[in-house]
């Protein structure tokens, strides 16, 4: 539709009269029967509002059921209406009245912006703005003011409600509890559930079944959620964890905090509303308070045990940056455990195969305490006096430090960091003079920030990596002289500092489905070549070296060899 044409027309003759095509879009909050036969009444409505007319050409109206009008972000039929306005598809839309369209302003004036800049425009009938008047988008911003206003006015009575509500007893939140009904605020035992639940509690607090075979169990004994499907054990936690099934009211759990984007935020246990239910009246009990006590004791015990043995990936770590794949270039990564006797079975992994998937690289783990293993032997290999050996290393590491250029990169980060400071006072300059929308404004903005944040953090590693330098330098003037007078090193000798002062990096190649080849590369620039054995848990893994271990490297060499040469 061409804008500037119609606004003249409608100079000397109505709306109704120029011949456009025209759709409508209609939306409910909600999916009760009420809100539903409201949708069909105004569909049927702008249906026939727009096909009695003759001058008008009706195009198939768009329809969201059940969706918030706060922001527009999970209405896929309003995106829909806007992509195909921008296609052309259409040139007038009808809609009840701003709040249907968006409650939120900016949503309201950035559509009706962007829809206008595309030949489509938009009457708001209820509140009597087209957005072809010169003057809507002035009456457009009051009018969204005062729905995005009176949607927190509604969301303010909805909080003094749910507090009135806690106050009086009254059982809020989900409907769908394992072992009770949910009717009028109060809960009601639902015995064939409550039995579920009764064995959860009673073979969890014997110690005898984890979560995962109660879900098993409870499988095999033909009990299923409320959609068909398995009970899990994230259920299974949350039934043993909440305090209703001993008889306790708890209210005041979450809180919205952001009206707009609904973000929730779950109070800490302090903050909750809890009390015991002593007439059993509204939350009457499953489970006796001594069965739930117990069940829970286990449940922050076994919890306390697997984060003390929960596999991490850390960056401080011996071998962080020194041990490449050479199938795919990428860094090993620590998978870091200590089983229960407390002995260290931490183990070295590609990370291309973390993130992609086992079947991503054909490499396989290095056990760390056996990696130790063979660095130590290399070093006992090293010719010459010892002492001598040191102070070659200390001389190598202190240049290549002194090397490091930590001021230029520094310089550089905040070079960059002030161009896109730059460039974001000129995206304001842009959207203060209205040649690019708020969202437009927003979105470009918050890359920038992005950007910014992603300098900010090179910064912070560079001096980092400055100070830790420092830090390792002096480390290892320190180590100089506890290791005067060794006639080698051993696997527990091995801290940061040495491995910085005595190896470049290590690179990992799988020769078979057992044996890696490790390519040892020293800051003198020397070279080792060292065979690993894949570990089994079955048996000791032994490192193996000498002539064996040379003509196994030699016959997987020949073999590649001969592989290139076909």
């Amino acid at each position: 539709m061409d804008i500037f044409r119609v606004r003249e027309e409608m100079r000397w003759k109505p709306i109704r009269e120029i011949p456009l095509r025209v759709t409508y879009y209609a939306r409910v909050s909600s999916e009760r029967d009420e809100q539903l036969n409201s949708l069909k009444n105004q569909s049927q409505y702008y249906e026939e509002y727009i096909k009695s007319n003759p001058r008008w050409t009706f195009v198939e109206g768009y329809i969201d059921e059940g969706i918030s009008g706060i922001s527009t972000q999970k209405r896929e039929n309003f995106h829909r209406m806007v992509e195909d306005a921008m296609a052309g598809k259409f040139d007038y839309i009808v809609t009840k009245e701003i709040s249907r369209f968006a409650r939120n302003t900016l949503d309201s004036i950035g559509y009706t912006r962007k829809l206008l800049s595309n030949g489509v425009a938009v009457f708001f009938q209820n509140d009597n703005i087209n957005t072809l008047d010169e003057d809507s988008e002035f009456r457009l911003t009051i009018m969204a003011g005062v729905a995005q206003d009176e949607i927190r006015k509604l969301s303010s009575r909805v909080k003094f409600g749910h507090k009135q509500a806690i106050k009086n007893g009254v059982v809020l939140g989900n409907s769908h509890l394992y072992g009770y009904h949910k009717q009028n605020g109060r809960l009601t035992i639902c015995e064939e559930e409550a039995e579920m639940v009764r064995f959860i509690f009673e073979n969890y607090a014997s110690g005898k079944m984890t979560t995962p075979k109660i879900e098993k169990a409870l499988f095999d004994m033909g009990y299923r959620n409320y959609k068909g499907g398995k009970i899990n054990r994230g259920v299974i936690q949350h039934i043993i964890t909440n305090p209703k099934y001993k008889g306790y009211y708890v209210g005041n759990k979450v809180k919205i905090v952001d009206l707009f984007t609904k973000k929730q935020l779950f109070l800490p246990e302090e903050e909750w509303v809890m009390y015991k239910d002593e007439t059993g009246e509204i939350v009457p009990a499953i489970v006796s308070e001594e069965l739930w006590e117990e069940a829970n004791r286990i449940f922050k015990m076994r919890g306390d045990i697997v984060k003390s043995r929960r596999t991490s990936f850390k960056a401080d770590n011996l071998f962080t940056g020194k041990i490449i794949c050479s199938l795919d270039q990428s860094p090993y990564w620590l998978k870091a455990r200590i089983d229960r006797k407390g002995n260290n079975n931490s183990r070295w992994v590609c990370s291309h195969k973390i993130k992609e998937g086992s079947e991503s690289c054909e490499s396989f783990g290095i056990m760390e305490r056996e990696l130790l293993e063979i660095l130590a032997e290399v070093l006992r290999e090293v010719s010459g006096n010892f002492d001598d050996v040191v102070d070659k290393f200390i001389e190598i590491y202190e240049k290549s430090s002194q090397s490091s250029d930590f001021s230029g990169e520094l310089k550089k980060c905040r070079e960059e960091m002030d161009k896109i400071n730059a460039k974001k006072d000129k995206l304001l300059e842009y959207n203060l003079d209205g040649k690019i929308e708020d969202r437009e404004f927003i979105r470009r903005n918050d890359l920038f920030n992005e950007e910014l944040r992603k300098w900010e953090n090179r910064i912070s590693e560079i001096e980092k990596e400055r100070d830790m330098n420092q830090l390792n330098l002096e480390e290892i003037y320190g180590l100089k002289k506890e290791m005067k007078g060794f006639s080698e090193v051993y696997p527990e000798d091995f801290n940061q500092s040495l491995i910085n002062l005595f190896i470049d990096k290590i690179y990992a190649e799988p020769v078979d489905e057992r044996t890696m080849k490790l390519k040892i590369v020293l800051n003198t620039g020397e070279t080792r070549a060292k065979a690993y054995e894949r570990h089994r848990t079955s048996e000791k893994n032994v490192s193996r070296s000498g002539h064996m271990f040379k003509k196994m490297i030699e016959a997987q060499e020949k073999m590649m060899a001969e592989k290139k040469n076909s």
